[in-house]
């Protein structure tokens, strides 16, 4: 578990990113496309990446990433700067730019973690033109990996932005709303995490990168004197997925089958939502819509959890495949 402390000033500092973060993207699309369970969810793409991507410009940068951002429990910061919120150039104007002592530094934790090959010699010295190349290899992994899908991934995560600081009036509802990924205890922000850490903000507030490619558990920058930063997946709704097909959303027959309040009540449900909520965002009373989400959960299509006072609402693989499929 990842335990974030804030203090004082950190809640007003604290936000959701208001774009992609390409390199984040890079390195967890390659992640995908290695494992040999990429998520039904990703399988679109998946297939189509085999499909019609350039097998060539995929398969090496894979190796490469593969050496460079392993799986595991770290691969060095300077691969994901904070200047991937202003765009893919902006990123990796950065990485050309990284000083010869934090290269040094992250690549020498890299290699306590796992031997780095020949190649990586120049890039951890600093060489200035294996840092170009670098760029240039990633780039040419983004074009045919990440580029093709901007428009779908840029909505998606939009989506997700606008749904919680939508629901959210205040920074602690916002951080309240990332359960089950995360959990508000203040001062302190409990998050899923695949090692045991403790990260200190001390007034410089957190910053929340959705992800497209990102799965099952948040990723924090491994260096604690860095912008804090906590990488999370994003709520896929597998309507998103049929849009590379269709392009479109169509209610009709989903209404049909379930009635058109029912129908509703579970697309309103999106990435999770209380009774309360629910009621808020239909225009229903609490009452209306828990007996809609009873008839939902005993039909398999949502699971409900006690949080305190609240029950939180989510859609099951069947809920959001029906409504996917619609």
């Amino acid at each position: 578990m990842l335990r974030i402390h804030f203090s004082d000033g950190d809640l007003e500092r604290t936000q959701v990113a208001e774009r992609v973060d390409p390199l984040w993207e890079m390195v967890f699309s390659r992640l995908r496309l290695t494992e040999s369970d990429s998520g039904l969810l990703l399988q679109p793409w998946l297939r189509d990446i085999l499909r019609n991507g350039d097998r060539q410009v995929i398969t090496s940068g894979v190796r490469m990433l593969s050496v460079l951002a392993p799986l595991g429990p770290y691969f060095p910061d300077f691969l994901t700067p904070p200047e991937g919120a202003q765009g893919l150039g902006s990123a990796l104007a950065a990485i050309r730019s990284t000083p010869r002592h934090r290269l040094k530094e992250e690549f020498g934790r890299l290699q306590d973690v796992r031997p780095l090959p020949e190649w990586t010699r120049p890039l951890v010295a600093g060489d200035g033109e294996s840092l170009v190349e670098l760029t240039e290899a990633l780039t040419r992994y983004h074009r045919a990996v990440v580029e093709p899908y901007t428009d779908l991934i840029e909505e998606a995560v939009e989506t997700d932005r606008v749904h919680r600081n939508g629901l959210a009036c205040t920074v602690e509802g916002l951080l309240r709303g990332m359960w089950p990924l995360m959990n508000w205890r203040e001062p302190v922000l409990e998050v899923q995490y695949a090692y045991d850490r403790d990260l200190h903000l001390n007034g410089r507030g957190l910053r929340l990168v959705p992800s497209y490619f990102c799965r099952r558990t948040p990723v924090a920058l491994a260096d604690p004197g860095l912008p804090p930063t906590v990488v999370y997946p994003l709520h896929h709704d597998w309507t998103w997925q049929r849009q590379i097909a269709s392009g479109r959303r169509e209610q009709g027959a989903l209404a049909a089958l379930l009635g058109s309040t029912r129908s509703a009540v579970l697309a309103a449900v999106g990435a999770g939502a209380t009774t309360t909520e629910l009621a808020e965002r239909l225009g229903a009373s609490p009452s209306s819509v828990s007996r809609h989400t009873s008839v939902l959960r005993e039909a398999g299509l949502l699971t409900t959890e006690r949080q305190g006072l609240s029950v939180l609402h989510q859609r099951t693989v069947l809920g959001s495949a029906l409504l996917g499929r619609n």
